[in-house]
């Protein structure tokens, strides 16, 4: 009895609340009436699932940044993707002009598309270096905006428009005495009249062309380009009648066929419609910046900054461009013949460049506003986004080019002899989309940034030494030479290597940036 009632004493102590509690082990006896075996077993039961609630909600917290993540990425992308379509319809429509040139003239005359050809590349490669120290703008007011202080924005627009009135004078003179650059070529006598004729109108419309783009790059920075696509497109459509009429002449016309030199009247008077469509919507559309109001005198800090990131971009946009265009002057030996089926794709690849450079553009309005306003992880984002579509997009235009290189060739010129050459050079266009979206969107975040100086070098060794240099080389000096082929093989390589050097560039700089 003795011993009976100790071992109930004993399975009573082991089996209470308060030690069961501290992870005593279950009593083997059950001779306590209170003990229970279902409620016991209930109890360890709910305590075993303790540990995987624990890891659920351990997940759930490790799992939210990146859900956030996810969600600001998809956020970005659907907002660049938002702004590059107007650019890009707004670009196309604008080098559009350059082919409607091509077409019209192909129609025309095989010596007056080669006249347009050489000249259209001189004067795109004279712009467009103009063009690109005025893209300062871009950034300069992107950062503003993200900063929240609009009441400086209408100072850097017209501190903008005192630098384009200054580079008036170096466009103009250099179109209207182009022999420093026609000095790089031999040229038919016949084709180099008609490209001096062609460059000499062109001169006037200079000043209207940098002032427009003044405004298409504070319109991108501001995050509305649909103004942008609207101008671009009536433009190139009054462009494509005017250019057909003036060139191939119409009954009742006193002057008769222009050719080249129709299409050159052309372009100068859509330049300047352009840029009163352009006043027009500045004074109704941004009134909240008063843009016309207050004018201030050119201030020489305002302007130190904008050569400060211009004077880069400027030349790095000469150097690319000049990269693709002045090659149509080194092939002048070869003939005519062998110009015009390289303008054809030069043509094409300009439209398709229009693709990397609209979301370029947008990306850079969107690095430029979050960097302004301190906002680092956001802009990392965004440099993801941006990069993420151009490799996407390029992707399927470059396998699109590579199947339809035979209609395209045939919508260039009515020449056999011109289609054979574009045939034989569209296969290389499509090859480095992706490389040549890649390094575009990657100099452009940089420019977000404010970053300007190492794109440029990089574009300078790439695009001159690589381009240039190796593409005259495989034409005329190797063995066997490769004849036009072999520039396009040098853009091919030089797109590549701008690709590595700029994408590092940027790599850097975004593991470089603060937290938030």
């Amino acid at each position: 009895m003795l011993l009976g009632k100790i071992r109930v004493s004993i399975i009573r102590k082991v089996s209470s609340p308060g030690l069961r509690a501290k992870g005593t082990h279950k009593p083997e006896m059950v001779s306590d009436p209170e003990w229970n075996f279902k409620n016991y077993f209930h109890e360890n039961r709910s305590a075993s699932k303790r540990p995987v609630a624990a890891l659920l909600a351990r997940h759930e917290i490790l799992s939210a940044p990146l859900k956030k993540l996810h969600s600001m990425f998809r956020r970005e992308t659907q907002r660049i993707a938002a702004l590059a379509w107007p650019i890009l319809v707004a670009q196309i429509a604008a080098i559009g002009m350059m082919i409607v040139d091509t077409v019209v003239l192909g129609h025309y005359a095989t010596k007056d598309l080669a006249a347009v050809a050489v000249g259209s590349g001189v004067y795109v490669a004279i712009l467009f270096a103009l063009v690109g120290i005025l893209q300062a703008v871009a950034p300069i007011v992107a950062h503003l905006v993200g900063a929240k202080e609009d009441h400086r924005v209408a100072g850097a627009l017209q501190q903008s428009f005192w630098l384009a009135l200054a580079l008036c004078v170096p466009g103009v003179l250099l179109l209207i005495h182009p022999d420093p650059i026609l000095a790089l070529a031999s040229i038919e006598p016949e084709v180099e009249e008609k490209l001096r004729a062609y460059l000499w109108i062109l001169a006037w419309g200079m000043p209207a062309a940098l002032f427009y783009r003044v405004f298409y790059y504070f319109c991108s920075a501001l995050g509305r380009p649909r103004p942008l696509m609207v101008i671009s497109f009536v433009g190139t459509f009054i462009h494509a009648l005017l250019a057909w009429t003036l060139a191939h002449g119409a009954p009742g016309l006193p002057w008769g066929a222009l050719g080249a030199l129709g299409c050159a009247v052309s372009n100068v008077v859509v330049n300047f419609f352009e840029l009163g469509c352009a006043a027009l919507f500045l004074a109704r559309s941004f009134a909240r910046y008063r843009p016309f109001s207050d004018w201030q005198a050119p201030r020489l800090a305002a302007q130190r900054e904008m050569l400060r990131l211009g004077l880069p971009m400027g030349l790095s946009a000469f150097v690319e461009i000049t990269s693709f265009t002045l090659i149509a002057l080194f092939l002048t030996p070869l003939g005519a013949t062998v110009v015009a089926g390289h303008r054809v794709v030069a043509n094409i690849a300009a439209v398709c460049y229009m693709l990397p450079l609209a979301l370029a553009l947008a990306t850079l309005a969107e690095v430029g506003q979050a960097a302004g306003a301190r906002e680092w992880h956001r802009s990392r984002v965004v440099v993801a986004a941006g990069m993420t579509l151009a490799a996407v997009l390029s992707t399927l235009l470059g396998v699109l080019l590579w199947f339809s290189g035979q209609s395209l060739a045939a919508l260039g010129s009515d020449d056999p002899a011109v289609r054979a050459v574009a045939l034989g050079l569209i296969g290389y266009v499509a090859v480095y989309q992706f490389f040549d979206s890649a390094q575009t969107v990657a100099a452009h975040a940089l420019r977000g940034y404010k970053i300007t100086f190492l794109p440029m070098l990089a574009h300078i060794v790439c695009f001159w030494g690589i381009g240039l240099g190796g593409g005259w080389w495989l034409c005329f000096a190797a063995t066997p030479p490769m004849g036009v082929a072999g520039f396009w093989i040098g853009i091919v390589v030089s797109l590549v290597a701008a690709a590595l050097f700029i994408c590092g560039i940027l790599w850097h700089k975004i593991h470089d940036l603060p937290k938030d």
